[in-house]
């Protein structure tokens, strides 16, 4: 009888024990997924920003319409973009336009005494910041996510339910160069 009950608070332990990794595991696909949609608030509000500082550079900078059509297409596809991934190469893409176009604007010194285009990049600059705060809470998370997908023996009950490491929210390459300017 005594081995019954030993035998039955074991069977007990272990359920605990696997209901507590599937658990932690439901957690942290839920932080990654809230994470996520934080990083897509600051996109949306980027994406709305884009056409006005584009706008009023525009009206300095008439013959740089090869970076306005940059731009222009960029912003369309991020926005067009629907998995992470796409997203994430979307918006490198439209982060080299961006620091493109500053970069021409650089070049107007009425433009950057434009109190207008000085909000607008004010604006621009608060939300790279947060964009950059989510970015790095959402790696945070990912990471976390993706290492008890990973480690024994929780590895074991993610398959069976399906768990699947994330992606990273990295900076491209591209990104890490400096904008060279043409003229």
């Amino acid at each position: 009888m005594m081995g019954f009950w030993i035998l039955l608070v074991v069977v007990f332990l272990v359920i605990v024990f696997v209901i507590s990794m599937y658990n932690g595991l439901v957690q942290l696909r839920v932080r990654a997924d809230n994470a996520w949609s934080d990083i897509d608030v600051q996109l949306k509000r980027r994406h709305d920003l884009i056409p006005n500082l584009v706008e009023t550079v525009k009206g300095y900078a008439a013959h740089e319409k090869g970076t306005f059509e940059n731009i222009a297409k960029y912003r369309s596809a991020a926005m067009a973009a629907t998995s992470a991934d796409q997203k994430i190469q979307a918006e490198g893409a439209l982060t080299n336009a961006l620091r493109g176009l500053l970069a021409v604007a650089e070049n107007y010194p009425q433009l950057q005494a434009n109190t207008e285009f000085m909000s607008l990049q004010n604006s621009l600059k608060e939300v790279e910041d947060s964009l950059q705060n989510a970015r790095r809470y959402y790696n945070a998370v990912v990471r976390d996510l993706n290492t008890r997908i990973q480690t024994f023996p929780t590895n074991m009950l993610a398959g069976m339910f399906g768990f699947t490491p994330r992606q990273f929210f990295e900076v491209e390459a591209a990104e890490r160069e400096n904008v060279a300017v043409k003229f």
